[in-house]
């Protein structure tokens, strides 16, 4: 049941900072699952317990259950993005239609973007046939205009968005009344809506899929390092698995993998929730639905209301640490969180009195290219996905489904989708790819504040900033 905000000052850091996640704050962190205690042999070995790697053994095992399937995971499974993002079940294409259309045409690109469409509906089929209660809702998503440089910008895209498939019933146009009715945000000029995306509660759907696939035989090992990855084993600390098949499926933290500092940068996004709000402050907001919203801010933000009448806001704090280093413990800077704070004051007024009872940060995996990828070498067995560049929740899924067609050998339409085989080259060497990232933020940021100082156009920061990161 809802409460009414308190009166503690909203600069006040988090009342948790952390602990892997808000998400697990409900239900507590997972009990450990055994680790991995010698020498083992399977027939297809999963690195990382989380979307992915879970995922991927699902279908697998569902389309042959004699199949011997390992699940590797050095801390529990969920503890990285699965854990910790936004519970944007969303359409959005892990990279850009343009790219994939280059690369293989316009109808290969349009292909990939209904196979996202698709795969929305398929987490929501899943998870209601396995039991899963992860608080899904799918009332879609609303990419918000604040101002009149954002509203420009939302329909000057608009047309390459058609292109790649989005029709009249994918994407509909709201003005600001229209958008008023759904929810009030200050200074919004409008919207696009799709119905193509759910909100979900993230760490709900990952540990309920972990149980579905031990349920189905799968072998999930937790507080098992992998040190190595080679043709026909998964090298681990307390151990060797060896199996045909070897997949790698550790987004943000391939990076801690040798020979893989360079091949995904590990982003680092960042996350606060409030306090539950009380019934006069969403009757202010008129946030009646369970919508997504986001913005067409170049460094955008993603919000979700949640189930239990929070807020939930994230964004990119600390994007990049040198040398592709990875924080695994969540911990949020307080600069960051007053950050995403004052971005929540200024969007919904309503909730400035709030306060914030969690912040956390988690990285996801980002290519060169901005596209993510799938691939399985027949001849050596490894296969990899991810790169989703932060669409991961719905792409994990249709990551798997086409991992279990590139085992099994099947020829279907999945395995012909343009994402498969990409190839992309590493990023920069340091103190380069540190220098570059970083600049490229700030240069965003500047961009934000240029046009909400009243501009009047999009910023050339962003344009040469686009330009230079391959965006």
């Amino acid at each position: 049941m809802s409460t009414a905000p308190t009166t503690r000052p909203t600069s006040a850091p988090a009342r948790t900072n952390g602990d892997v996640s808000f998400w697990y704050a409900a239900d507590g962190l997972p009990a450990r699952r055994p680790a991995l205690d010698g020498d083992t042999d399977a027939d297809v070995v999963l690195v990382g317990g989380g979307y992915t790697g879970l995922w991927t053994a699902y279908y697998l095992k569902r389309a042959d259950p004699s199949l011997r399937i390992v699940v590797l995971e050095k801390e529990f499974a969920g503890f990285g993005a699965s854990g910790r993002n936004g519970g944007w079940l969303t359409a959005a294409l892990p990279g850009q239609f343009r790219r994939y259309a280059a690369a293989h045409g316009v109808q290969a690109a349009t292909a990939m973007q209904q196979a996202m469409f698709d795969t929305v509906d398929e987490v929501i089929a899943v998870a209601a046939a396995e039991g899963i209660d992860a608080d899904i809702r799918k009332d879609g998503e609303l990419t918000v205009a604040v101002g009149e440089v954002q509203h420009r910008r939302m329909l000057a895209h608009l047309p390459e968005q058609r292109a790649a498939g989005w029709g009249e019933d994918d994407l509909v146009t709201l003005g600001a009344a229209e958008l008023g009715d759904r929810v009030r945000v200050s200074g919004a000029r409008g919207a696009l809506w799709t119905p193509h995306c759910a909100r979900i509660q993230p760490a709900r759907l990952v540990r309920g899929l972990a149980e579905v696939v031990e349920r189905m035989g799968v072998r999930v090992l937790e507080g098992t390092e992998v040190t190595a990855i080679r043709p026909g084993a998964a090298v681990c600390r307390q151990g060797t698995v060896r199996a045909p098949y070897v997949i790698r499926a550790m987004e943000g933290f391939t990076a801690t993998l040798p020979g893989h500092r360079r091949t995904w940068v590990p982003m680092n996004s960042s996350m606060i929730v409030t306090e539950p709000l009380g019934p006069g402050v969403w009757d202010e907001i008129g946030w009646r639905g369970a919508e997504l919203i986001g913005d067409e801010a170049h460094a955008y933000c993603y919000i979700q209301r949640t189930a239990d009448d929070r807020i939930a806001i994230g964004g990119r704090g600390v994007p990049y640490r040198f040398g592709s280093r990875v924080d695994a413990h969540g911990e949020t800077a307080e600069a960051t969180q007053r950050q995403l704070a004052g971005l929540l004051h200024r969007l919904f007024p309503a909730a400035s009195s709030a306060g914030i009872d969690h912040a956390w940060s988690g990285v996801l995996g980002v290519p060169r290219d901005w596209c993510a990828t799938v691939e399985l070498d027949r001849s050596t067995g490894l296969g990899w996905a991810g790169g989703y560049v932060g669409h991961g929740v719905a792409t994990t899924n249709l990551a798997g489904r086409t991992l279990c067609d590139l085992v099994l050998g099947r020829d279907t339409d999945l395995v012909r989708l343009p994402w498969v085989g990409r190839k992309v080259r590493g990023w920069e060497p340091e103190p380069l790819r540190w220098l570059g990232i970083r600049g490229l933020y700030v240069a965003y940021r500047a961009a934000d504040r240029r046009e909400d100082a009243g501009l009047g156009r999009t910023s050339l920061i962003a344009r040469a900033a686009d330009l230079l990161s391959g965006r």
